[in-house]
């Protein structure tokens, strides 16, 4: 498995880039929400990259962030009738926050309107993964509308990453916050997260 690409980007265009690996040129494609963030060819690039293995053809999908990955894999993985090419449009339509913010609230209308994605589509991806990003896409959405001080935006991260293991949103809230009341508000969310997961063994 080819799990990231860090070289030279030689072409990039708005669905697809080239990236030179010591001599050898691997063609990407790429959702517009990693476009946005590529630098100008000619420079250094690091490309999360999921390899899918057609008969075909081996097709390399790459992304400038963790999260359009791991969102992209929720979406060919656990969604029935979406490809890799709907994947990408979802990504190229809206940000992972929103798309998770209109998971957790059940917005059919938000999910429609984005390009390949019919009522159906989006009524499919509304209950096949409300129960996974459900619960931490309504907190991640509900605190992206508001500025958050850095204490409250570890508090927030460490929250998540509980959730993501599987704790209830109470529960994983309670847990970090009596973390940093130990560990102090510097202590970093890896920090929070490893001793509330200590604490609850």
């Amino acid at each position: 498995m080819i799990t990231f690409l860090h070289g030279k980007l030689v072409e990039s265009l708005p669905t697809q880039v080239t990236v030179d690996v010591n001599g050898v040129g691997y063609d990407v494609l790429i959702p517009l929400s990693s476009f946005d963030k590529l630098p100008s060819p000619g420079n250094e690039i690091k490309l999360l990259t999921h390899l899918q293995i057609r008969d075909d053809a081996h097709v390399l999908y790459g992304f400038m962030s963790g999260t359009e990955r791991e969102l992209f894999r929720l979406l060919i993985n656990n969604v029935s009738g979406i490809g890799p090419k709907i994947a990408l449009n979802i990504l190229s339509g809206i940000n992972v926050t929103a798309f998770r913010g209109a998971v957790a609230s059940s917005d059919v209308k938000a999910l429609s309107s984005i390009s390949g994605v019919g009522k159906k589509t989006a009524e499919r991806i509304v209950v096949e993964l409300k129960d996974k990003i459900g619960q931490a896409g309504a907190l991640e959405a509900s605190s992206a509308g508001r500025a958050l001080s850095d204490s409250d935006q570890k508090i927030n991260d460490a929250v998540l990453a509980l959730m993501a293991l599987g704790f209830k949103q109470p529960e994983a809230h309670d847990s970090i916050r009596a973390a940093q009341a130990v560990l102090g508000v510097q202590a970093s969310v890896e920090s929070l997260v490893r001793a509330s997961l200590k604490k609850g063994a």
